[in-house]
């Protein structure tokens, strides 16, 4: 019998889903964190308490991978903060590690051959200002919390209990994280600090701008010689590495293939940051009918698509909008649907009534590879498949990565 707080040796397998590696250990599945496939590690046992497996952290290495390198954040190594948990691996390890767990994904969920070309011939990309910078000071937006003694910090990795932080080498440099570390705030207080692309930095304190700054932050986002420019509110959902909207914009509209005049429905569309480009690439003749459910980011693209007449915004829950619509099938048709949906995925329901309409290309932008790998499989339930999948890495030194699907029927490009 093992307990929490005893040391395994264990022999690390591939990687998977959520930034574990996969081991065993008395016949047991253990889940083991800070290691890397192929190594020999000394690990802490985390959490006993399942039955199907067990939760570690690799505490020593025996035998290293070659791809171990020294972390570039301590503070998110064993027994530390969350969200820095593949800061001990190499860029090309990062990268090579979520190429394996989005092809497990569509292999494993998605029903996939693992000979089938759109693995075989997988890869993920990171960015170019990424490799120059090392994977760090790219998120421009972090959140952290005041320990009992007023030092801010970030959570403990599944837990409640708040480490204080010397450093955040993940925030890009107009964050000034090291001026936030090294201050005093109320015990308990939340922070959240944003700088955006076109304008100065946004300090929120439980909510509330500090000593009297602003609540919303500017950005700026330029593709293929246009620009658009945004306002959302500064505690709203905006991607968080600084060319993730350039990246996304970019990708969405290369998959959509939009034409003057086509029908989009942009599913899941928060602050308008896709809305807004494919309401230009269908132009005055086309329609865009943008669906999101969170007020605060409703009110924020009404302000920045309110000199678009072809877009038409629509709050509430996708999957009930798309309800509400089912009996119209002129609201309901799409020539192509662009879908950006949190971590949890779209779900059945919601692309069946997708493509129920048969769009001649759905756009699904996922953050979350399990999920994705679901909503593949429905949608091939429906003889849609993948014809394309454009994997990039925006979020270094975590085990997250963004993929850009374009789904069109069977037999279809």
């Amino acid at each position: 019998m093992t307990d929490d707080g005893e040391l395994i040796e264990l022999t690390v397998g591939p990687a998977v889903h959520g930034g574990h590696c996969l081991a065993r250990s008395e016949g047991r599945v253990v889940f083991v964190r800070h290691a890397i496939p192929g190594e020999r590690v000394r690990a802490l046992v985390t959490d006993s308490s399942r039955r199907g497996h067990w939760r570690a952290d690799a505490v020593e290495v025996l035998e290293a991978a070659d791809d171990r390198v020294p972390s570039v954040w301590p503070e998110a190594g064993p027994g530390g903060v969350g969200g820095g948990e593949l800061a001990h691996v190499s860029p090309a390890g990062q990268l090579a590690w979520k190429r394996a767990v989005l092809q497990d994904a569509l292999q494993r969920i998605g029903g996939y051959d693992s000979h089938d070309p759109l693995l075989t011939g997988l890869q993920v990309r990171g960015v170019p200002q990424d490799s120059e910078r090392e994977g760090l000071r790219y998120r421009t937006r972090i959140e952290l919390v005041a320990d009992p003694q007023g030092r801010a910090g970030m959570y403990r990795h599944r837990s409640h209990e708040v480490v204080a932080l010397e450093s955040m080498p993940l925030a890009v440099e107009a964050i000034d994280a090291p001026a936030l570390l090294a201050r005093t705030w109320r015990p308990g207080a939340r922070i959240d600090a944003v700088a955006p692309s076109d304008g100065e930095r946004v300090v929120l304190v439980d909510g509330a701008p500090l000593r009297g700054g602003r609540r919303n932050a500017k950005e700026r986002v330029e593709v293929g010689g246009r620009h658009w420019r945004y306002r959302v509110a500064a505690s709203g959902f905006w991607q968080v590495h600084d060319q993730a909207p350039v990246e996304l914009v970019r990708a969405v509209l290369a998959g959509a293939q939009l034409r003057p005049g086509d029908h989009v429905l942009d599913l899941y569309s928060g602050a308008g940051l896709l809305t807004l480009p494919l309401a230009d690439a269908v132009g005055g003749d086309g329609l865009v009918r943008a669906v999101e459910s969170d007020e605060r980011a409703i009110k924020d693209a009404r302000r920045n698509l309110h000199d678009r007449p072809q877009v038409q915004l629509h709050q509430g829950q996708v999957q009930q909008v798309l309800e509400s619509w089912s009996g119209d099938g002129d609201a309901r048709a799409a020539d192509v649907v662009v879908l950006d949906p949190p971590r949890t995925g779209a779900g059945e329901a919601v692309v069946e009534q997708v493509l129920a309409a048969r769009p001649r290309r759905v756009v699904y932008v996922a953050c979350d590879p399990a999920a994705l790998a679901r909503d593949v499989a429905y949608a091939r339930e429906q003889s849609y498949g993948v014809a394309q999948l454009d994997a990039i890495d925006l979020f270094p030194h975590t085990h997250h990565v963004e993929a850009v699907a374009v789904l069109t029927p069977e037999g279809g490009s």
